[in-house]
C-alpha cells in the first residue's frame, strides 16, 4: 500500500475550502489549519486475518468494491504498528495454538513507545492459549517491544498483565500522561491531537469562571484545559473511560477536575431539575460557576435539548468530527453566539473526513 504523499497539500487545501464554505453562513473568521504528518500518523489500526493454507496475513476491504486485499505494510499507521505487524505474523504462523481460528488483530500504539495487541478468535481460549501467549509476549519483549497482549473470544477477554497503554503527549512544552484502555475510544492521530489540545488551551486562556465538559472520554481535553479554570466538571458515560480519566487526573496531579459518569442527555435532565440521579449524591452542582462549556460529541452532533443547554453558557468550545452536524447545531447556537475562532484539524489525511473546532462567544 502506498500513500499519495505528493497530493497531500492539494487535498488539505480542498478540505480548507470545503469547511470554509460550510462555515461561511455563520460569518466564521479565517480557519486556523493544523496539518497531519504525511505518513505514519494513525495510532490505531484493525485488520482482519486471512488464512491461506499454512499462511496467514492481514487483510482489509476496499470501501467501494468490498474486495479484500492483502496488507503487509500500512503507511497510514505508526512506525511502531508497522514494525509489530512484520514481527508478529511469522511468530503467529509458527504456533498453531495462537494462529488457529484467529480472525482479527487490533493494534493500539502510542507516541511514547507502548503498544497493545488484541488477538480476536472464533474459539474458546484455554490454558494452552494463555501459555503460548505468554511465550509470545516474552519473544516480543526480547525484541524491545513495550507490548501488552489481550486475547478476545465470545464472552472472553484475557489480559496478559494489563489492558491499557500509557501515552505521553507534549503540549505547549508540558508533558501529559494518559492511560488509554483497549477497545475504548482514543484520538487516532497523536500528533494532531497535540495540536488540538494546544488550540483548545489557547482559546480558553482568558476564560473566566468554571468549565463544564460533556463527552470527556479519558480526560484528553479536560486535563489539559484544567489549568485555565478555577474548577472543571466533566461527564462521561463509559465506565472504562471514567476509570481511565480518574487515573489520568491523579497521574497529571490535577486537583480541580471532577468526573461524573453520566451521558450528556442525563446531565441536561439533572441540571434542569427534570430527574435526580444517585450518581450525583455528594456533588453540589451549585458550587460550580460554569461560564464555559466544552463539547466533543459523536458524529450525530448535539441533540436539541443539549443544544439548548449549551446556549446557557457565555463561551462554547465545540470540537466536531462531522462538520455537517456541527453546522446543524450552529444554526441554533449562532442565534445567541458568534464564532470568534475556527479551526481545521486534519486527523485523517487522504480521506474526505474533517475535524473542526469553533470557539463561540455570546453576542
Amino acid at each position: 500500500m502506498q500513500l499519495p504523499i505528493q497530493q497531500y497539500q492539494q487535498q488539505l487545501t480542498k478540505k480548507v475550502q470545503k469547511l470554509t464554505a460550510l462555515l461561511s453562513p455563520f460569518h466564521a473568521p479565517a480557519l486556523s489549519v493544523f496539518s497531519s504528518p504525511e505518513s505514519h500518523y494513525r495510532m490505531r489500526a484493525e485488520f482482519r486475518v486471512w488464512h491461506d493454507g499454512d499462511d496467514l496475513y492481514h487483510i482489509m476491504f476496499d470501501q467501494n468494491t468490498r474486495q479484500r486485499y492483502r496488507v503487509d505494510s500500512f503507511p497510514v499507521a505508526s512506525l511502531l504498528i508497522n514494525r509489530m505487524m512484520t514481527t508478529l505474523l511469522p511468530l503467529l504462523k509458527a504456533n498453531d495454538i495462537l494462529s488457529k481460528r484467529l480472525f482479527q488483530i487490533d493494534y493500539l500504539s502510542t507516541l511514547s513507545g507502548e503498544i497493545m495487541v488484541s488477538l480476536l478468535y472464533h474459539k474458546t481460549l484455554d490454558e494452552a492459549w494463555i501459555e503460548a501467549a505468554r511465550e509470545l509476549k516474552k519473544v516480543l519483549e526480547a525484541q524491545d517491544f513495550k507490548v501488552n497482549l489481550v486475547g478476545r473470544a465470545s464472552k472472553q477477554k484475557i489480559c496478559l498483565d494489563r489492558d491499557f497503554v500509557e501515552e505521553v503527549l507534549l503540549v505547549h512544552g508540558r508533558e501529559y500522561r494518559y492511560r488509554q484502555v483497549e477497545n475504548s475510544f482514543t484520538q487516532p492521530n497523536g500528533a494532531v491531537n497535540c495540536k488540538m489540545l494546544e488550540w483548545a488551551i489557547d482559546c480558553t486562556r482568558d476564560a473566566s469562571g468554571d468549565l463544564l465538559e460533556l463527552y470527556c472520554g479519558n480526560g484528553n481535553f479536560s486535563i489539559a484545559l484544567a489549568q485555565n479554570f478555577r474548577q472543571v466538571l466533566a461527564t462521561e458515560i463509559s465506565k472504562s473511560s471514567v476509570a481511565a480519566a480518574q487515573f489520568n487526573i491523579a497521574a497529571n496531579r490535577i486537583d480541580n477536575l471532577q468526573i461524573i459518569r453520566m451521558s450528556a442527555e442525563e446531565f441536561t435532565q439533572a441540571i434542569n431539575g427534570v430527574r435526580e440521579f444517585n450518581r450525583l449524591k455528594g456533588i453540589d452542582l451549585t458550587a460550580y460557576q460554569c461560564q464555559t462549556i466544552f463539547v466533543d460529541p459523536p458524529r450525530a452532533g448535539l441533540d436539541d435539548e443539549t443544544v439548548k443547554l449549551v446556549q446557557n453558557y457565555d463561551q462554547i468550545l465545540y470540537i466536531s468530527c462531522n462538520p455537517h452536524t456541527l453546522c446543524d447545531n450552529l444554526a441554533t447556537l449562532c442565534q445567541t453566539h458568534r464564532i470568534a475562532k475556527a479551526a481545521l484539524f486534519d486527523q485523517f489525511p487522504y480521506t474526505e473526513h474533517m475535524e473542526a473546532g469553533v470557539w463561540l462567544i455570546r453576542k
